[in-house]
């Protein structure tokens, strides 16, 4: 694996620590590296602390804190069902940080005369009251994840509808009445009934 860790697209990695020594020695550019076995470090960009916006970082954080929880309950038991549940806990979690920061993404798809999709980047952008939000905006919509999103919603027709999905439709259907931001927000979407399914 380690002869793909300077490609420049982006990537999940893992490698064994015995090839530490290698990596170090390899011109890798905008890298985040990590010692899994240590929870520290290798490498940092400096912009960690920076880019995501603190009210949803904190919430995020919160709601997964829920996982020691989880892991404490049955620190006995290696079943399937409790790496389901982490796994279902964890899914839930991100999701709904994704629907808070790009949940209203199809508001801004319009349709031209020859029926094709267009994403309204900067009417998105603008339309979110948070500037934190906003500026996490600006440096997501530059990459690669994102343009993806959108195209790939540009270009779906009738298509089954998965999770993130049905989580955007909740939170359409709720954003006119949400007034709360920040942690309470995300804790609120992310739903109790959802949280207690995992306790």
């Amino acid at each position: 694996m380690i002869d793909i860790v300077c490609c420049p697209t982006p990537f999940l990695v893992g490698l064994l620590s015995s090839s530490l020594p290698k990596l170090k020695e390899l011109p890798v550019e905008e890298a985040l590296m990590v010692n899994l076995g240590s929870d520290r470090f290798i490498r940092q960009m400096d912009d960690e602390d920076t880019l995501l916006p603190r009210k949803l970082q904190a919430a995020l954080e919160q709601a997964l804190e829920r996982k020691n929880e989880l892991i404490n309950q049955d620190s006995d038991s290696d079943s399937d069902d409790e790496c389901n549940t982490l796994n279902g806990l964890v899914s839930e979690v991100f999701i709904r940080f994704f629907v808070e920061t790009v949940g209203h993404y199809s508001l801004f798809l319009t349709q031209n005369e020859k029926g094709e999709r267009a994403f309204q980047r900067e009417a998105f952008r603008k339309s979110v009251a948070s500037k934190s939000i906003r500026r996490f905006l600006e440096v997501f919509m530059e990459s690669q994840m994102f343009a993806g999103f959108i195209q790939d919603r540009e270009l779906r027709k009738c298509r089954a509808k998965g999770l993130f999905e049905q989580r955007v439709e909740q939170y359409l259907e709720e954003l006119p009445d949400t007034e709360q931001s920040g942690v309470n927000k995300f804790l609120r979407g992310l739903g109790e009934e959802n949280l207690q399914k995992y306790f």
